[in-house]
């Protein structure tokens, strides 16, 4: 519950004015419910005691009879602001932690990051924060309002009926209401959960569905995944059922428990009314109130069915709002991008050994230098962390003459530029993916870094630089959207460029014409590159091999 009570007030930050009036209006449409079935009742019953009294001559019908189109009035127009208050509030603060969700997830350490899969994100970010509109509309607003209430009209019962009717009705609602909210709470919690998570798992089988439907067909998968998906869906359905009828049993068991204490507050009303303790009109208000306290609590019922599924999305998104990772950036820049890196250990969480263990090296300007090694030697992983994308264990890494802990920034990212090993590119203009790096250059530039990665003849073949390119960059081929993303890197203009296997997918006539071309664009450049191709390490002016079993570094010149 403490990850509910940290999304509501995350909610009452953002839209505490809001909700405050919201709850209020609440509160205001509870009592003038209640007001307004109390005076009816006691209006009905003392207008028909006047006229068997031979009095309904005299009695006063205006008054009341215009209160009551008060208060019904007054009730709807109550109604209207409080749900035109909370809703917009609500929905106002909902959009503020997807905006904070984005902003964690982009700023999630790297190795956070590379785990994410687009679906569960997606989740995440939509029906997570979907479901925590009912955490202030359907249950901390209601219960406030609906307790608030409660005491209200056990105090005007005391006041202007009588202190056993008053007791009678508090106590019977405040019990049995409670007992049977946290009942059906229970019942539902387990059911609540599954179903979200099976309305999850279908949104994400979906999503990976149409994702890899060229592969699932291939392999003849396709008809089983979709089975799968079918599936799970009806999974939720089930238990969405369950999760209907656990509802439909709280609202029986509420209606029983207004039933009877309204039962009783009569015969409480008729005993002390034939005492001559209060008039049979006094005693009426008593009836007539604890049924209009009905709508105190028959709302909670459909929060109670899904607390299980707010809690577990209060949870999720509570968590991804705490993977902010550690800001390391200072305030400095250099005039230059020489790398200097220098004893540079790493090691990940709970790994018995090191990534990368005493590395050290130099690249200068206007030099290449090519890092050699097995897979798993550790070549991306000392990219990764010449980029700020990992923190070293042990070492220390430079750029130009400031240790790169204490860059700025937006310095840092305008002197280095990384193009990893998977790079994505998003559905849109071949124009508006090279304009993702550099925003404001020109159709003449954007040409200038296609040639240069011998890219150019390709893009004008396809229809020049308006070609709309599919979801993941389908629409070229794998060697041709490596060379787009080099190409996005290289309008940046950077001083540092590290390259992660920039020609795989290449043939070798086609890489060396990208490598010099990168040159040519950058000649005053320092670049580092990942390398396993004789191509890139025959291009390279200098090797390093990182020996894996010792995870050392040998330069070679």
């Amino acid at each position: 519950m403490s990850a509910l009570w940290h999304i509501f007030r995350l909610i009452l930050q953002d839209q505490k004015t809001a909700l405050l009036r919201g709850v209020v209006l609440s509160l205001v449409v509870l009592i003038v419910g209640i007001a307004l079935l109390g005076l009816s009742g006691w209006f009905i019953t003392a207008a028909a005691a006047a006229g068997l009294a031979g009095a309904g001559l005299v009695f006063d019908v205006f008054r009341p009879s215009a209160m009551v189109r008060f208060l019904a009035l007054g009730r709807t127009a109550a109604r209207y602001g409080e749900r035109l208050l909370t809703h917009d509030a609500t929905l106002k603060a909902l959009t503020s932690i997807r905006v904070r969700l984005l902003e964690a997830t982009v700023s999630a350490p790297h190795d956070v990051v590379v785990r994410l899969r687009g679906p569960q994100t997606l989740n995440r970010l939509m029906a997570d924060v979907d479901a925590l509109d009912g955490v202030p509309l359907r249950l901390i607003l209601p219960i406030i309002a609906g307790v608030s209430a409660q005491l209200l009209t056990f105090l005007a019962l005391w006041w202007l009926v009588d202190h056993r009717i008053a007791l009678w009705v508090f106590a019977g609602f405040l019990v049995a209401s409670t007992v049977t909210l946290i009942v059906a709470a229970r019942a539902a919690a387990v059911a609540s959960r599954q179903e979200e998570a099976a309305a999850q798992a279908f949104r994400s089988g979906f999503i990976d569905l149409i994702r890899a439907r060229g592969d699932l067909a291939v392999y003849g998968q396709l008809a089983r995944q979709g089975e799968a998906v079918l599936a799970s869906d009806a999974s939720r359905q089930r238990r969405r059922a369950r999760l209907d009828l656990v509802e439909r049993r709280a609202g029986f068991a509420l209606s029983v428990t207004g039933t009877v204490v309204a039962a009783g507050a009569l015969a409480l009303g008729m005993v002390l009314a034939q005492e001559s303790t209060i008039t049979p009109a006094l005693a009426a208000i008593g009836f007539f109130a604890s049924l209009a306290l009905m709508e105190t609590v028959s709302p909670l019922r459909r929060a109670m069915a899904d607390l299980g599924r707010m809690v577990v999305a209060a949870r999720t998104v509570d968590d991804s709002l705490s993977l902010v990772g550690t800001d390391s950036s200072g305030t400095l820049s250099s005039a230059t991008a020489s790398l200097k890196v220098a004893d540079l250990t790493y090691c990940r969480n709970n790994a018995t050994r090191p990534v990368l263990s005493a590395v050290s090296l130099e690249l200068g300007p206007g030099e290449s230098l090519a890092i050699t090694g097995a897979s798993g030697s550790g070549k991306s992983t000392l990219l990764l962390l010449a980029a700020r994308l990992l923190s070293a264990s042990h070492g220390s890494i430079s750029v130009g003459s400031v240790l790169l802990e204490n860059w700025s920034e937006r310095e840092l990212r305008s002197v280095l530029a990384l193009v990893p090993q998977r790079s994505a590119l998003m559905a849109g203009t071949i124009s508006e993916a090279l304009r993702l790096g550099a925003r404001d250059v020109t159709d003449a530039e954007l040409w200038e870094a296609l040639e240069a990665v011998a890219l150019a003849s390709v893009v004008r073949a396809k229809g020049g630089l308006d070609f709309q390119l599919g979801p993941m960059g389908s629409g070229l081929s794998g060697g041709e959207a490596r060379r787009l993303v080099i190409a996005r890197s290289l309008l940046r203009h950077p001083q540092l460029l590290l390259l992660d296997e920039p020609t795989e997918g290449l043939d070798d006539e086609t890489a060396l014409s990208v490598l010099k071309g990168i040159r040519a664009y950058l000649p005053a450049a320092a670049i580092l590159t990942a390398s396993h191709r004789t191509v890139e390490i025959g291009w390279a002016e200098r090797i390093m091999a990182l020996d894996q079993t010792r995870s050392e570094a040998q330069d070679s010149r």
